[in-house]
């Protein structure tokens, strides 16, 4: 669940206001501790980032075909995604 930023402030200033510890000012307000914990350090939601979670398979045979020593790591570069998201690499005589 996702609190509004107002919300956040208020919980923040009531701890800081009231001299109350992170546990007390979660207790008052009804959330865990660690979103009281979190929020001291950073109020403003972190961005989030939306990257491509899958690749196009006749596209990474082609990337095997013309870099057959790349790493891993290599081809998720080309790609934009993380390793994971390349899976597992498919070997020269899948692709003929």
């Amino acid at each position: 669940m996702s609190y509004s930023i107002d919300f956040r402030r208020k919980v923040i200033s009531t701890r800081k206001n009231e001299g109350l510890s992170i546990r007390e000012t979660a207790k008052q307000f009804r959330i865990g501790p660690a979103s009281v914990s979190r929020w001291i350090n950073q109020i403003e939601s972190k961005a989030s980032t939306t990257r491509q979670r899958k690749i196009d398979k006749s596209e990474l045979i082609k990337d095997v075909e013309q870099y057959p020593d790349a790493y891993q790591k290599e081809r998720a570069e080309r790609f934009g995604v993380c390793q994971k998201a390349i899976g597992p690499i498919p070997t020269r005589n899948a692709t003929k």
